[in-house]
């Protein structure tokens, strides 16, 4: 059941990090919505840092940098945390400079060897599956024979789809894993949102605690979800994903649904 007013502005007031999803929530495919600018100038006046978050790890934090700056936004590339960043911290965290049978972009390959990382199909600590862009039936089936093996499968975030500019949809990183599951019998361990790891790679990067996060997006099993999970106060933009009639047979209900992002400010 959806928060009273008075209370999300009750809770807001101890928000010091204003987590953001960015496809769908800041822009539309390469489109900035025209209110971006102003909802932004407005967390800052009200006191409030905003941090990106994505579960998109076909593209490294420094895209994502380059990709805001040309939208004329005037942010750091520290103020993205994606998918990636999160699996690369909880392996660091498990075994620093494994190897790795990596299926991912060119662009999450880099990521792991500069973070020590040794790339191979030969022998790894894990079999790691990102938003893999260049996904071949060779690398299906190398992924499949080391996961029967014993060997652990990771994938980055639990997305199916993707949405692309002309309203369609291409298969992300979970219906990946699907079939690998589909044919190993093996789950993977999640990474990005809705999951535990997501959300203390965020918390550690901006030094605060979970009740002083909040975090907007549009969709309600990755965004909302985590909030609804870990008790952090969700808000739902209408601007992507998820529309008003999605909440009729969802499980999953935000603490505060606004047309667009820069409604959040009358809260704060």
């Amino acid at each position: 059941m959806e928060m009273t007013i008075e209370n999300i502005k009750t809770r807001l007031k101890k928000v010091k990090v204003v987590a953001l999803d960015m496809d769908g929530t800041i822009y539309l495919g390469n489109s900035i919505f025209p209110f971006t600018g102003s909802f932004l100038n407005g967390l800052t006046d009200s006191g409030k840092r905003f941090v990106f978050l994505t579960n998109n790890s076909s593209r490294n934090a420094q895209d994502y940098y380059l990709k805001l700056r040309e939208m004329g936004l005037n942010v750091e590339k520290s103020q993205i945390y994606t998918s990636g960043d999160a699996t690369i911290e909880y392996l660091n965290s498990m075994k620093p400079n494994a190897k790795i049978y990596l299926m991912g972009t060119e662009n999450l390959e880099e990521d792991f060897r500069l973070s020590g990382f040794h790339l191979t199909d030969t022998d790894p600590d894990f079999v790691v599956l990102g938003f893999d862009l260049t996904f071949t039936y060779e690398k299906l089936e190398k992924a499949c024979d080391l996961v029967r093996q014993g060997v652990p499968f990771i994938a980055t975030h639990p997305d199916f789809n993707c949405p692309v500019e002309d309203g369609g949809m291409i298969p992300d990183c979970g219906a990946l894993s699907a079939a690998i599951t589909a044919a190993t019998d093996v789950l993977p361990k999640v990474i990005g949102k809705p999951h535990q790891e997501m959300l203390e790679g965020i918390l550690n990067r901006a030094k605060i605690k979970k009740e002083e996060l909040c975090i907007v997006g549009d969709r309600l099993m990755t965004d909302i979800k985590m909030g609804q999970d870990f008790g952090i106060p969700s808000i739902l933009v209408l601007t992507g994903e998820a529309q008003l009639e999605d909440l009729e047979s969802s499980d999953v209900v935000p603490d505060l649904i606004i047309e667009k992002n820069i409604d959040l400010l009358k809260y704060l």
